[in-house]
């Protein structure tokens, strides 16, 4: 009798034990606090890994398709997780168990939401085996695409492509029907009475299109990007911009098909009463230019970048300003000349300052395309002119890209309005413009050489350390050790140390800290003798400050110097110091001297 009611307590157990890990689910997604319901959602991959593949199947998926009703946030993290489920359910040949619970999710209101599972879904889809892939994903979008909510057409719409690739896949005989229907159900979507659903037409209309080739999209696709292009909504409209390079691509074997289907539209968008739109002919116009070909856009884009260069909007200039040098490489220096050059000048003159900081950005770019002496001719004047600039990011783009002009022209005829400009960044009040400045002050140094440094820009540097903001002074000491490695270490021994030795007998602690932080950034340039000779015996004399934060700092540097010097220099300066600070009182003191021994200890 015992066996059999310890038999049956077993089976008891086992079934609890099978049941637990749903049951615990269940439980949590039915409580109250949304964290709690997120949390779990989270952990449904360690939930399903101990139900195992079958179970995951029959209890676990469908229990997830009876539980969509809940807050944004947790659906959103169920759309993360069913996408990475594959594996979860037994691997590919079962992943068309997902489809379910996704589908459900694709029609969510959220957008956050809906994207996640279009993801999920492409993931999905991608996993499946080639010969139900397409089926299944062709079922899928139909039952999207028909639907009478938005939101799930929106979503067949996101899946064109990825339906399409999924029937490409496929056994050969069914491939023909079921890209008609993809692309039937496609055009549908095309001209859905919702905007969000065009919207999202419109953001794959690209993709399918590179993926069908050029026959179809002459004979189909054509007639969807017009009908996009002339949408009533400039939130669709905008795609097509995106989408003419898609279809100029996929009709690159064809000049004569770009220039008759693909060209009016980007005409047209150029020219569109919403500055959005026109702001997307900007922003996308060098990748238009390699999409389309050299002659095209000699012939037919040169024209429309010169309008949107002389656009009534501030920022459809500014965004076309950095596209300047892209466009300049496309077309013979000779018509870049010609017909970009007054408006580029033009720019540089722009009431806006924004505008005036993009074109400053991107016309140092210009000197490759038109040689050294059209650069000497035509662009040094405006060089000069925005390095006089009174807003200081259109200085700050000048001196960034001076290497480019160096290269083609030299730094010479710059060098006299340069120092000027960089007097001014150096000393504007805006401590955020001082710390770009800095930045560039060794691709100067490179560029304008060592005597001209020494001369005009060594105190300079040296200021800095000084500066009031602690964010300065950090840049200023890390800017020492990139302008040793740029001149070598006998100038920086000769120039830099013993200007940086005269810094730590500053009254103000924190500019002492500056001192250790120039040291430390100095030695790994310097080599062991200087550091021995010079650097060495300024930290050890640090190591009495009165002020325990240079004290640890101190024992922080001393580590810093331990496998960059001999073991004699450790026995004989840097251990007897580190000793020191250890029997110190203060106990941030001791910690970081106790952490430089033990890393002394390792060496």
């Amino acid at each position: 009798y015992q066996r059999r009611v310890r038999a049956r307590t077993q089976t008891k157990q086992s079934q609890m034990s099978d049941t637990y890990p749903i049951q615990l689910l269940i439980d949590e997604l039915k409580n109250d606090e949304t964290q709690l319901r997120l949390n779990s959602v989270r952990r449904l991959s360690t939930i399903a890994e101990a139900l195992g593949p079958e179970r995951t199947r029959t209890e676990l998926i469908e229990f997830l398709c009876e539980s969509l009703d809940d807050e944004d946030e947790v659906l959103l993290a169920l759309a993360d997780e069913l996408g990475r489920f594959v594996d979860l359910v037994g691997g590919p040949e079962h992943a068309s168990t997902l489809l379910r619970p996704l589908e459900a999710l694709a029609a969510v209101e959220e957008t956050l939401v809906r994207d996640r599972c279009v993801e999920s879904l492409r993931t999905v889809l991608a996993a499946m085996p080639a010969e139900e892939a397409g089926n299944a994903a062709v079922d899928l979008m139909r039952r999207l695409a028909t639907s009478d909510w938005q939101t799930a057409r929106t979503a067949a719409a996101a899946l064109a492509d990825a339906v399409h690739a999924a029937v490409a896949r496929g056994p050969a005989a069914d491939q023909s029907k079921l890209s008609t229907e993809v692309r039937t159900l496609f055009g549908t979507l095309c001209t859905d009475s919702a905007p969000m659903v065009r919207r999202a037409a419109a953001a794959r209309l690209g993709a399918l299109a590179e993926a069908v080739g050029g026959d179809i999209v002459r004979a189909e696709l054509h007639t969807h990007f017009l009908s996009l292009a002339a949408d009533d909504q400039d939130s669709v409209r905008l795609l097509a911009v995106a989408n003419c390079v898609s279809l100029a691509r996929a009709l690159s074997s064809d000049a004569a098909a770009i220039g008759d289907l693909v060209l009016p539209t980007v005409r047209a968008c150029a020219r569109d009463p919403s500055w959005r739109v026109r702001y997307m002919v900007a922003e996308q116009f060098c990748e238009l230019c390699e999409a389309c070909g050299a002659p095209l856009v000699e012939t037919e884009l040169v024209g429309a970048f010169v309008r949107l260069l002389a656009d009534g909007e501030a920022e459809v200039r500014s965004v076309a300003a950095t596209k300047v040098a892209g466009v300049c490489a496309s077309i013979p220096s000779a018509l870049a000349i010609e017909r970009l050059l007054p408006c580029v000048t033009a720019l540089a003159s722009d009431q806006s300052q924004h505008v005036r900081a993009a074109l400053a950005g991107a016309i140092m770019q210009l000197a490759p395309a038109f040689g050294k002496e059209a650069t000497t001719e035509h662009l040094l004047a405006l060089y000069l002119q925005l390095l006089q600039d009174e807003f200081p990011d259109v200085r700050l783009n000048v001196i960034s890209k001076i290497d480019v002009v160096n290269q083609v022209i030299g730094i010479a005829l710059l060098s006299k309005s340069l120092l000027p400009a960089i007097c001014m960044l150096a000393e504007d009040k805006n401590w955020r413009v001082r710390l770009a400045i800095i930045k560039y002050i060794p691709l100067l140094a490179e560029q304008l050489g060592v005597e001209f440094f020494d001369e005009q820009l060594s105190n300079l540097c040296m200021t800095w350390l000084g500066d009031t903001v602690c964010a300065i002074r950090k840049a200023a000491a890390a800017n020492l050790s990139e302008l040793a490695a740029v001149f070598g270490t006998a100038w920086t021994t000769s120039n830099l140390v013993p200007k940086v030795l005269m810094l730590y007998t500053h009254p103000n602690y924190l500019y002492r800290l500056t001192t250790l932080a120039a040291v430390e950034g100095l030695a790994s340039v310097v080599g062991a003798d200087v550091i021995r000779e010079s650097l060495l015996p300024l930290v050890v004399r640090m190591a009495t400050d009165p002020v325990p934060n240079v004290r640890f700092n101190v024992a922080k540097t001393l580590r810093s110097l331990v496998p960059l010097v001999g073991g004699d220099v450790r026995a004989d300066a840097i251990q007897p110091c580190l000793d020191s600070l250890q029997a110190d009182a203060d106990q941030d003191v001791k910690f970081y001297a106790t952490e430089a021994i033990a890393q002394l200890a390792s060496a």
